[in-house]
Order: structure tokens, then sequence, then C-alpha cells
């Protein structure tokens, strides 16, 4: 029995070896995966980084094509404004000179019939003097004609 025992004894203790073993070989494949899990987790964590980075990247890449666009028809909006407004302000300008001119052709005409009645009324002036010194002429010949008649009568009376 003892020769059993102790064989039972040698099985048991192999048996306890062989489960150490496999303990100790789990153990090493646990934290083998383990760290393989947790270097994945990095890479992982690390290639996600990297995508959305390049994703951002690629994001702004095509926001900024799209505002140099936007800019670029603004710019094009603007000069066009800018090219209507200057027109309109040209015409503004003609159309003021214009209004100048017929402002200066009327102030002219104005001054010449100004001129022309001034002148119109001396001579009418000038005739109404001459008519009046012509009246009063003949009111003092007359006047001097009754005068000697009266005073000739005054004579002959007295």
């Amino acid at each position: 029995p003892t020769a059993a025992e102790a064989e039972l004894l040698l099985l048991q203790r192999q048996a306890l070896a062989e489960e150490e073993t496999a303990k100790a070989k789990r153990e090493l494949l646990t934290h083998f995966l383990q760290e393989k899990l947790s270097r994945e987790e990095q890479s992982s964590m690390w290639g996600l980084h990297k995508v959305r980075t390049l994703w951002r990247s690629a994001q702004r890449k095509a926001k900024d094509q799209e505002l140099r666009q936007d800019i670029e028809i603004l710019s094009q909006t603007f000069t066009r404004v800018m090219d209507c407004k200057d027109s309109a302000i040209e015409a503004l300008v003609t159309e003021l000179k214009e209004a100048e001119e017929q402002q200066n052709r009327a102030l002219r005409s104005h001054l010449h019939l100004t001129d022309q009645l001034l002148h119109l009324q001396r001579c009418r002036l000038g005739y109404l003097e001459q008519g009046f010194s012509a009246q009063v002429g003949a009111l003092k010949a007359e006047f001097e004609a009754e005068r000697c008649g009266i005073s000739g009568g005054e004579g002959e009376r007295g």
C-alpha cells in the first residue's frame, strides 16, 4: 500500500504541479492578453485620434475652399455694385453739369431780357420826358400868351 500510496502521492503531486503549471500559463497568458489588449486600445485610440485629426483637416480644407469661393463671389458682387454706383455717380455728375449749363443759359437769357427791358423803359422814360417837356413848353407858351393877353388888356383898361 505504501508504493501505491507513494505512487498516488506522486500522481497527486504531478497533477498539482501540472495544475500549477497550467495556472501559471493561464496567468501568463492572461497577463499577455491584458497587455496586448491595452496596447490595442492605445493603438486604437491613437488611430482614432489620427482619423479624427485627418477628418478635421479634410473638413477645414473643404470649409476653407468654400469660404474662399464665398469671398470670391462676394468680391465680384461688390465690384459689380461699385461699378453700378460709379456709373450712377457719373450719370449724376453729367446731369449736374448739364443742369448748371442750362441754369447759366437761363441766367444769361434773363440778364439779356432784363437789359432789354431796362433799355426799353429808359427809351419810354425819354419819350415821356420829351412829351412832358413839350407839354410844359406848350403850357408855358399858353400861359405867357394868356398873361400877355391879360397884361395887354389891363393896360387898355387903365
